[in-house]
């Protein structure tokens, strides 16, 4: 089921202001994808594997008709507390009682966690990623966050190394939210890192080159390839930090900014309305 939510939005490009209204896209939990991945077409799993295996591995390939080919070196998958950027540093400090880890990859921020003597669950949909974890002593669980026969509660729940991402697009904000309702505890929070790329598409002569009527900048399709392992496309979102506040409080969140980072990154903390 798809519905729409009619908003009155505000924007300044190039510091001219823009105030218009429009209708935005939603999507039902029901509609959501909740598959987990293959293994023949995880190649962020593969990779993770053969660093696991091997202590070494060959380039993790990143493709978008956005931007040019790029490159995720494996070994920062693995990175410890100290080699962490102060974000994750940050979100990892302000965890407290029962923390889920969602889209963990290798581990290595529930493994930090674990050594700092919390309680951490790892979730993610790499069947790979997950055995890696479970061999290093994680908690792990090979679940997607969307599907509703997962269940528990927990008092925080972590989305690092662009945790937005998994959202995939504004038009899925109200289903991301009611899914937060119902694995938060009370007095839970969220910890979720994202950037706003906006920077992309500036122009020094023109401002912001953005086409509105295409929707949000921050949605953005990408495939992967380790070896001869292909993954299938898949919509990756960069949110921008007033946007996600803005789609919070729509939902019956409270959003607070942490901390920014060096590249138009920031820590988000999401909290429920009394």
């Amino acid at each position: 089921m798809v519905s729409w939510v009619y908003m009155h939005l505000f924007f300044m490009i190039d510091k001219k202001q823009f105030t218009f209204s429009i209708f935005v896209r939603t999507t039902n939990l029901q509609n959501m994808n909740i598959d987990l991945l293959q293994k023949e077409k995880d190649p962020m799993g593969t990779a993770i594997m053969d660093y696991h295996l091997k202590g070494m591995a060959g380039k993790l390939r990143v493709f978008s008709p956005e931007f040019d080919e790029d490159e995720i070196p494996v070994d920062t998958l693995f990175r410890s507390y100290d080699e962490m950027p102060v974000i994750e540093r940050t979100a990892l400090d302000m965890a407290y009682g029962k923390i889920l880890d969602v889209g963990a990859g290798s581990g290595c921020h529930s493994i930090a966690l674990e050594d700092m003597d919390k309680t951490v669950e790892a979730i993610d949909i790499s069947p790979l990623a997950v055995e890696v974890m479970q061999e290093d002593g994680v908690k792990a669980h090979l679940v997607n966050i969307f599907d509703p026969s997962f269940v528990g509660r927990y008092d925080t729940i972590l989305m690092l190394m662009n945790g937005a991402g998994i959202i995939g697009s504004v038009a899925n904000m109200e289903m991301f939210f009611t899914r937060m309702k119902s694995l938060l505890s009370s007095g839970g929070c969220i910890l979720m890192d994202s950037s706003d790329i906006s920077y992309l598409f500036e122009d020094e002569e023109e401002g912001m080159l953005i086409d509105l009527a295409a929707g949000y900048y921050g949605e953005i399709e990408f495939t992967m390839q380790y070896k001869r392992v292909k993954s299938e496309s898949f919509k990756w979102l960069y949110i921008d930090f007033d946007t996600l506040d803005f789609y919070a409080s729509m939902y019956g969140f409270k959003a607070e900014k942490v901390c920014s980072g060096e590249h138009y990154d920031y820590l988000a903390k999401l909290t429920l309305n009394d």
